[in-house]
């Protein structure tokens, strides 16, 4: 093995992979350091799996509907099992597939861990390696509560493992996971419970999406529990799970407990301070703009760094990082602003751009207009059981600029992707007017708003 390298890039998930192939393109000499398994946190238990039980729920809801659209089906129950095998046979080709790619694009792929060392080198159990440039990409790790019992319960890490669907699920979370997880268990067949340590899930994104999601959630027959905090876990006689809270107590027992309260930087053992790297409070590496560490020639992207753990996100400043370094691109960054996002719940979340509350704080309320929406998908007319969407334009001044675009309801999470192209561009109100919509869909709800409010008042309507 070569010790001496144009890039070193400690991580193998997406946002490393993506900078370390891209910086390879150029012709740079790149090495990847992983001990794990290729495409982290994303491809083995995160996104790509947490989708496929997403659909399979989803699939759940719609058998449920087939009948008022005129099939005759018989339904013979639900097989975890099935669909693990096919799932983490998926997963296993991806990780193959991740490896083809890096040899392809010629990556030197070393399994091993890694750590800094005070000569400027990088320790890795094959020896020492050297580099002009060295990218941290190694990612977070779910966060456990230092309360007695908490090993009983299992994080989202081992949700993917577990071989059989439990019953009775006691989910303890407000973000993304905790409402994603409790949503796919439920509509799958499991009694949810899901408790708050405070009053509300998605405490950071638009009030309307949350409400939606909450109400429908209940509605779906999730418990919803707020404003407790576990202090200890339990396994009683029968082998399930009991907690002890600061608040409402659930009475009752189940039969798995998911931890899903957080995820924090993995980088207890990188020996960030042999190097002089900086982190702030939580342990996440300090970057500027250009994924630059304090230190010269050592930089940082994805969820190490705090700032918007998103897979894209991830690949996204990797890449610009590779084509800044060894592209001849000097100002190549990533812009963080207008990151759009989706919310697999149950009804799903679309999002770019500001909340209202964020935009009347930035803008002040004299100078933000709200355009919003609430009806039912047409997907629900000839069916008893019915689910709202909303959508929601944020604009701002006279020209009013649309500095935010929320959807919550059926295929929320697939049309926001045009429309966060649209802002991103800077799209004014005035152009989502003068788009001609495509009839029936949701999607044309947001270029056929009117009646604008200003933030606090109520609702509007449209005919």
């Amino acid at each position: 093995m070569q010790n001496k390298f144009d890039l070193i890039v400690i991580g193998g998930g997406s946002g490393g992979i993506a900078s370390a192939r891209r910086a390879a393109e150029y012709g740079a000499r790149v090495a990847l350091i992983e001990s794990g398994r290729l495409g982290g946190t994303c491809v083995n238990v995160g996104c790509v799996p947490k989708k496929i039980m997403w659909n399979a729920s989803r699939l759940g809801e719609m058998l449920d509907d087939v009948t008022e659209y005129g099939f005759a089906i018989e339904r013979h129950g639900f097989n975890w099992g099935t669909l693990k095998t096919g799932r983490d046979a998926y997963i296993e080709r991806l990780n193959q597939i991740y490896r083809n790619n890096l040899n392809s694009s010629g990556v030197q792929e070393i399994q091993s861990r890694a750590s800094f060392t005070s000569d400027g080198s990088i320790h890795t159990e094959a020896g020492p390696i050297l580099a002009d440039h060295i990218l941290i990409a190694t990612g977070g790790l779910p966060t456990v509560p230092p309360i007695p019992g908490a090993e009983l319960g299992i994080t989202s890490d081992g949700f993917f493992e577990l071989p059989q669907q439990p019953e009775k699920v006691l989910i303890v979370g407000a973000g993304y996971i905790a409402t994603e997880f409790a949503g796919v268990l439920n509509a799958l067949g499991s009694h949810v419970t899901l408790l708050l340590r405070k009053d509300t899930l998605l405490r950071g994104f638009d009030v309307v999406l949350r409400e939606t999601v909450m109400d429908e959630m209940r509605k779906n027959g999730i418990e919803i529990i707020t404003g407790t905090k576990v202090k200890a876990l339990a396994s009683n006689h029968a082998n399930q799970l009991t907690v002890d809270c600061d608040g409402a107590d659930p009475n009752e027992s189940f039969d798995a407990v998911i931890w899903a309260i957080g995820r924090h930087p993995d980088t207890t053992d990188l020996n960030l301070k042999a190097a002089g790297i900086k982190t702030d409070s939580d342990g996440h590496v300090i970057i500027d703009a250009f994924q630059n560490t304090n230190i010269d020639k050592i930089y940082a992207v994805g969820d190490v760094t705090g700032h918007w753990a998103l897979t894209p996100v991830a690949i996204a400043a990797g890449r610009r990082l590779a084509d800044r370094l060894f592209g001849g691109k000097p100002n190549a960054c990533l812009d963080y602003n207008n990151i759009p996002s989706v919310i697999f719940s149950h009804p799903p979340i679309g999002t770019v751009g500001l909340t209202e509350d964020e935009a009347v704080a930035r803008f002040g309320p004299d100078q933000i207009t709200i355009y919003e929406h609430r009806f039912t998908n047409i997907y629900f007319a000839p069916m008893q059981r019915k689910s709202p969407t909303v959508v929601k334009l944020i604009v701002t001044g006279p020209e009013e600029n649309i500095v935010g675009c929320h959807a919550v309801g059926e295929a929320a999470d697939e049309l926001i992707q045009g429309f966060a192209v649209a802002v991103k561009m800077g799209a004014r109100k005035a152009d989502f007017d003068n788009t001609v919509a495509i009839h029936p869909t949701a999607a044309e709800e947001l270029v056929t708003l009117r009646g604008g409010r200003k933030p606090n008042e109520q609702i509007g309507t449209k005919p």
